[in-house]
């Protein structure tokens, strides 16, 4: 008996190129810190999901055909986990959005054959970010092309509203809110920061209602 066995089930996706998600620390805190801030932006909306270092095949029986983007965002797809980002079962939604964090393995040809490629599969906005050199370069799609956008620094991205400082060589993003992305350590800091405040202020209250008391006045509860 022969088993029929459909051409697409035959087709192997991987879910892995080979390569590191990172070449240095500085790339993978980078690549983290947009991933992360972009999540926290959405966090809100089921509709948006977010992934890093994700492959993504853009055309269906094509498994040669994919790139992973360091950050890619797609709107109009819920969150969820993904062994890759086949677009044919994503509701043929490409990334919107894509962020990419160069190393200095990146060579200047490995880079324009993605923006190629994100201009040729339907990206709407493209950032390519050097921490080395203390450069980020964006592109807007145009009529249908993806277009170099003149000034990076002060620009806001259509789509999220992610606002882009470049100031001494170092990129800060920004959410809607005017909040700054920050690495993990800045959150954790800033939380400690706000518990510190808060255990602060506790004391203070205590210590005036005690004084209160001792001059025979109740505090107001």
């Amino acid at each position: 008996m022969t088993t029929h066995i459909p051409a697409e089930a035959a087709i192997v996706y991987p879910e892995s190129d080979g390569q590191p998600m990172a070449d240095n620390t500085l790339q993978f805190e980078w690549i983290t810190t947009i991933k992360y801030g972009i999540e926290a932006l959405v966090r809100e909306r089921a509709d948006v999901f977010v992934a890093g270092d994700l492959l993504w095949y853009p055309v269906q029986g094509e498994p040669t055909i994919c790139t992973a983007p360091d950050v890619l965002v797609v709107a109009g797809r819920p969150k969820g986990y993904r062994g890759s980002y086949k677009q044919w079962e994503e509701d043929n939604l490409p990334p919107q959005v894509v962020f990419e964090v160069q190393s200095p393995s990146n060579h200047l040809n490995e880079m324009v054959r993605k923006v190629l490629f994100y201009e040729r599969y339907g990206v709407e906005e493209c950032y390519i970010y050097d921490p080395q050199r203390g450069r980020v370069d964006g592109w807007r799609r145009t009529n249908g092309e993806l277009e170099a956008i003149a000034e990076m620094d002060g620009w806001v991205s259509p789509r999220f509203g992610i606002r882009f400082r470049l100031a001494g060589g170092e990129l800060t993003l920004y959410a809607p809110n005017g909040e700054r992305f920050a690495t993990y350590l800045e959150v954790l800091e800033q939380r400690d920061q706000e518990r510190r405040e808060k255990e602060l202020a506790l004391a203070r209250a205590e210590r005036l209602a005690a004084q209160l008391q001792a001059l025979g006045i109740e505090p107001v509860a």
